[in-house]
């Protein structure tokens, strides 16, 4: 039996975020909206969408000790994110700056801060906690030797969930472990890459084939407002999209991540937890903000509720 359905190893960050009406060029200055401040960053993010769905969640992170981490830890406390593993010192929270366009996509820039220092080290003094959880998810605004340490402590039998992004470079023994490895179209180019001279062609099935041959067990390719794809030894399967309104896309992809790694902790296969991943993403982007905007799985069974009235009525 364990602890949690999804333990999420990660960075935390203060969200900045000012809406503007398109984003500036090379040398150039816009005007925005009033500054907001969101509890953020990719680990952080992962955490509070898998918990608000309704998954027992624990994250291993560091903080800075400052308003930013305390705003940060009061946000995992209230979606109910066990944060008893959380670090705080050694460095200045992280900051993520975002700008925001009125068609809801983003720009990020981001300052690791104490995203940074979360260290192999910890993930060693917290070997107990890997093995409290069916699955473990990762991503790489923290240092990819954390990464690999935890890929290297993984106990057997765990499935580990890594979303690479921002893209690197990524070692031979951690790609072996993904199952899956998640990336949207630039970080599919960007990791491909790193090990083909041959570009990526428009199509997601080759950059899935491209990806699988680098090592993982299964990849899976996001792909916005065209839904997903995933693929694995056995081969490529296009996950539909749901329409709807996008506000602002901020988060939509941890949303996802956070939903298909607990829904493949309960059993779901990988196309099954895909399904129900773009369903909660397509929520999410429906409302302002990262965090804030994260459905419950009520709000997400009521999306498919919708659904299907609509396709009642057009039927």
């Amino acid at each position: 039996m364990y602890d949690y359905d999804l333990l999420v190893v990660g960075s935390a960050n203060a969200d900045l975020v000012i809406g503007v009406e398109r984003r500036p060029g090379p040398g150039e200055t816009v005007l925005g909206s009033d500054l907001s401040v969101h509890p953020g960053g990719k680990g952080a993010n992962q955490a509070v969408a898998a918990a608000r769905l309704g998954a027992r969640t624990a994250l291993l992170a560091r903080l800075g000790d400052d308003a930013h981490g305390r705003l940060l830890r009061d946000a995992q406390e209230a979606a109910g994110v066990d944060t008893s593993w959380v670090r705080s010192g050694g460095a200045p929270t992280g900051v993520a700056l975002i700008t925001v366009d009125p068609s809801g996509d983003n720009s990020i820039v981001v300052s690791p801060g104490a995203n940074g220092r979360l260290s192999p080290a910890d993930v060693r003094e917290s070997t107990a906690l890997l093995a409290s959880a069916p699955v473990v998810s990762a991503q790489l605004e923290i240092p990819l030797e954390t990464v690999a340490e935890v890929v290297r402590l993984l106990p057997s039998g765990t499935r580990f969930v890594l979303n690479a992004s921002p893209p690197a470079r990524l070692p031979a023994e951690v790609l072996a472990v993904c199952d899956p490895l998640i990336v949207n179209e630039h970080e599919a180019r960007v990791v491909s890459e790193h090990a083909s001279a041959t570009p990526l062609d428009g199509d997601p099935a080759n950059w899935a084939k491209a990806l699988l041959a680098l090592g993982p067990r299964s990849v899976v390719v996001t792909l916005g407002g065209h839904g997903a794809l995933v693929a694995d030894g056995g081969g490529a399967a296009p996950v539909p999209a749901v329409p709807v309104r996008a506000v602002d896309t901020t988060g939509a992809g941890d949303a996802f991540t956070a939903a298909l790694a607990w829904r493949l902790g309960t059993g779901d296969t990988l196309s099954d937890a895909a399904a129900y991943a773009v369903r909660v993403g397509a929520a999410a982007v429906t409302k302002r903000g990262a965090q804030a905007s994260f459905p419950t799985a009520q709000e997400v069974a009521s999306l498919d509720a919708a659904r299907a009235r609509l396709a009642d009525r057009t039927g």
